[in-house]
């Protein structure tokens, strides 16, 4: 049975978590700007990464660190991405260092992340100086998890936290995680940072294949503004401390571990829409009735994409006519005179358009539908049985104050 529960990444047996400020964000002398999450034992590890072609220095460092598939630690940095910057790949390789000493492990056994400010040399020294107090900060809690999880923030106004429990094998297998993303967010892999961890026994193979079918229904479904990062990460480590039998194959195992990975991720992506930069409403694009799946993921990708859409939803328009425009330049092929729209959130639901063609509908019932924090945008395409649903946020003028001057 499948549930959600409290803890985050320190949810699992056997991960420890921590996070402190160590003068990265110089701005802010009480923010905490460094994470670290270790686990006992020896995990077996996978990440996916942006396809930006620009890719920050952690990224190239853990390529390296991952070609045996396996890690125990991760440490991370908010306040400096470290990317396009001098001494970058060095100064990752240093972070890694200083946090493998303090845990007893090779550097090769810890991941790095950062994100921030792009070009500017990372003050590693100040990393350094604090990892003694992380290493000695590390416990097994909630607000443990809690403190990694404000640590990586960077413009975000809310912490991403979630956690679940599932069996396998007969085993009870805990999951949690933290991700960090507000801006330059857009469905081209997870667009943020992202670390996972699970006490379930799988091998690295399998939880490769694991993260990369869950990414594909999650993170890559999700768009703020349009914008793929040079940091872009998702990383899972895996102790097998739950006690089950390793996931070597696909089978019935497998199928309960990706069910409640994708269930956590889902769940992620949605607070990180949620949190756009400037944003004042979630939302849900669900396209049904498509012929495919694939159909309907680029339909509602392209609609939760679109920057019309976007600000009708912030000014409670229910301007249907920039949903279909979206769609029409998806790039996908269906016939519009078959395709409706609906508008809903918990003040409730008014069809907006039928067979291609606007209705006449109650505009004052739609602007307290548009309204809500949480909208619906509902597609049906009346081709066939597939359906996907994508998030994304409204854009706002605090969108523009927030990203004309991030860097000064």
């Amino acid at each position: 049975m499948l549930k959600f529960i409290d803890g985050g990444v320190c949810a699992a047996q056997g991960f420890r978590a921590a996070g402190v400020h160590a003068g990265v964000k110089t701005h802010a002398d009480w923010k905490k700007d460094v994470a670290l999450i270790v686990s006992d034992v020896d995990c077996a590890a996978a990440a996916v990464f942006t396809k930006n072609v620009v890719k920050a220095a952690p990224i190239r460092v853990d390529l390296q660190h991952l070609a045996d598939g396996k890690a125990r630690a991760v440490i991370a940095n908010s306040g400096n991405a470290n990317a396009c910057a001098p001494q970058g790949e060095e100064n990752a390789e240093r972070m890694c260092a200083a946090a493998a000493k303090a845990i007893g492990c090779p550097p090769e056994d810890v991941l790095v992340s950062s994100t921030g400010v792009i070009g500017q040399r990372l003050r590693v020294e100040v990393i350094e100086e604090h990892i003694p107090e992380l290493y000695k900060a590390l416990a097994r809690s909630a607000e443990a998890s809690d403190a990694a999880g404000h640590a990586i923030m960077t413009t975000d106004l809310a912490k991403k936290e979630v956690a679940v429990e599932t069996t396998v094998g007969g085993k009870t297998v805990r999951m949690g995680g933290i991700a960090k993303g507000s801006g330059m967010i857009h469905p081209n892999m997870g667009t943020m940072l992202c670390f996972l961890t699970t006490d379930c026994a799988i091998s690295p193979a399998m939880i490769k294949a694991a993260l990369l079918e869950t990414v594909k229904v999650s993170f890559n479904r999700i768009s703020v503004d349009g914008d793929t990062s040079t940091n872009d990460t998702c990383c899972v480590l895996a102790n097998g401390l739950a006690g089950n039998a390793v996931i070597t194959e696909k089978g019935p195992d497998y199928a309960a571990f990706v069910e409640a990975l994708k269930a956590l991720c889902v769940e992620l992506a949605r607070q990180m829409a949620s949190d756009g930069e400037g944003a004042r409403h979630l939302i849900t694009c669900t396209v049904g009735g498509a012929k495919s799946e694939e159909s309907a993921e680029t339909i509602a990708k392209s609609v939760v994409s679109s920057t019309l859409t976007k600000a009708a939803i912030f000014g409670a328009d229910a301007n249907w006519g920039r949903v279909l425009c979206a769609m029409g330049y998806s790039g996908e092929d269906f016939d519009p005179d078959k395709v409706s729209v609906h508008f809903a959130s918990a003040a409730g639901d008014v069809q907006v358009c039928a067979d291609g063609r606007g209705l006449d509908f109650d505009e004052d019932l739609a602007k307290k539908v548009l309204t809500e924090h949480d909208v619906e945008i509902n597609i049906s395409m009346g081709e066939g049985a597939a359906s996907c649903t994508c998030w994304g946020c409204d854009i706002t003028y605090d969108y523009i104050k927030i990203n004309g001057d991030y860097r000064t």
